[in-house]
């Protein structure tokens, strides 16, 4: 089965070798027919600390390396714009 690969934006970086990472994602309400969008956090694992907050990241899923992190940083694609 392949890995699923999500993108996001670095929340937290304050955990050793482990950064939170929000993940969006839009879809159209089935009844209303009105695009929503739902955020969800992700912890994943960062072996080099190199990603820093607002950085805009790929992760992939990956076996469990603790109760709640099973996602791994694949690569870090640039600091996110300023709005």
């Amino acid at each position: 089965m392949p890995r699923r690969i999500l993108q996001g934006i670095v929340t937290s970086d304050v955990n050793e070798k482990t950064v939170t990472v929000e993940v969006q994602r839009r879809f159209t309400h089935p009844v209303y027919k009105k695009i929503i969008v739902r955020s969800k956090n992700y912890l994943a694992h960062d072996e080099s600390n190199q990603v820093k907050t607002g950085d805009r990241v790929r992760i992939r899923d990956c076996r469990p390396i603790s109760r709640r992190k099973r996602w791994e940083v694949i690569a870090d694609a640039a600091p996110a714009a300023k709005a």
